[in-house]
């Protein structure tokens, strides 16, 4: 019953999705987060039915925007072993959208989709995390359908980041592109949640020529953008290098920047759902990270190897 529901739920938004109303970049992202965070996804853990049907939304949501595969297909499966012993299938999804002015380089652009599913009985529904992130990605993907950008940039839906950076670590592993074509990395992963209205963008300080490009986009962003979380300075524990996908691409070298939030009291907790989301301070990260792209995008030469 439940699998017929959640086909029901997700026939529906697909279909208002495809309105022409909503075809702005970003237009849909408080959608995407209710739809992705909704207790039919059963928190969208790696090997699941909400991890497929999770999946299912987004390559609907690849097809809508018009992004084109690398490749036969959109989706590259990886295996890999928990604690447990027990051995799972995640899958990837990669798409990309053509460069007007390609130079050998590309912008990957990366949100991981699963979360920790269900708990003691609770659905762990992970809507800033990171259902608010996939949703940024998908906007970026929206933006750069209606301008094209000058390189070639990879959208990549990452699976398994809970627990491991899993399906980060089979993307560096065996790349659709070589890596060292990847001129950056631009991690999204939480998205929707501050108090105090701001979003931290990390990665400047060990990666001094990000600074400027950071700076020049928090003069106008939409919210109140930080630059930090990327040193030891403040404990290890606040030094978000290693702590969400990028960590893999930094492991190999590869450049990256990452856009998120501070902790908050729903952070990996049942709380964490789409009603609990500020709904303007969420819309105007979205466009800080759609701004923010766009510009690294435009100087990418500046930070690339």
């Amino acid at each position: 019953m439940r699998s017929t529901i959640a086909a029901s739920l997700l026939a529906t938004i697909l279909t208002s999705l495809a309105a022409p109303a909503l075809a702005g970049p970003g237009d849909t992202a408080l959608d995407d987060v209710k739809v992705l965070s909704a207790d039919a996804m059963q928190g969208r853990a790696p090997g699941t039915p909400g991890s497929q049907l999770a999946r299912t939304y987004i390559l609907e949501r690849f097809k809508l925007i018009g992004v084109a595969p690398v490749g036969e297909g959109f989706e590259r499966p990886f295996r890999f072993t928990r604690k447990d012993g027990t051995t799972i299938t995640g899958v990837n999804l990669v798409a990309r959208i053509k460069g007007t002015a390609p130079d050998g380089k590309a912008l990957v652009v990366t949100a991981h989709y699963d979360h920790v599913g269900v708990r003691n009985g609770q659905i762990y529904n992970g809507a800033d995390d990171n259902a608010s992130g996939v949703a940024g990605l998908l906007a970026v993907a929206e933006a750069f359908k209606e301008k094209p950008p000058l390189h070639d940039v990879l959208i990549v839906a990452l699976d398994a980041e809970e627990g491991g950076l899993r399906g980060a670590k089979a993307f560096v592993a065996e790349p659709p592109i070589p890596l060292s074509a990847i001129g950056l990395n631009v991690n999204f992963d939480m998205l929707s949640k501050n108090a105090k209205g701001e979003l931290y963008a990390a990665g400047a300080a060990p990666q001094p020529a990000l600074k400027p490009i950071l700076d020049a986009v928090a003069r106008t962003a939409p919210v109140k953008l930080k630059l930090g979380h990327d040193t030891d300075a403040d404990g290890k524990e606040n030094n978000w290098t290693t702590q969400s996908d990028h960590g893999a691409f930094a492991g190999k070298g590869v450049p990256w920047v990452y856009f998120g939030v501070e902790d908050h009291p729903e952070y990996h907790q049942p709380t964490d759902d789409f009603e609990t989301i500020p709904q303007p301070f969420f819309k105007a990260s979205v466009a800080t990270v759609i701004q923010a792209t766009r510009a690294f995008d435009e100087r990418l030469g500046e930070v690339a190897r």
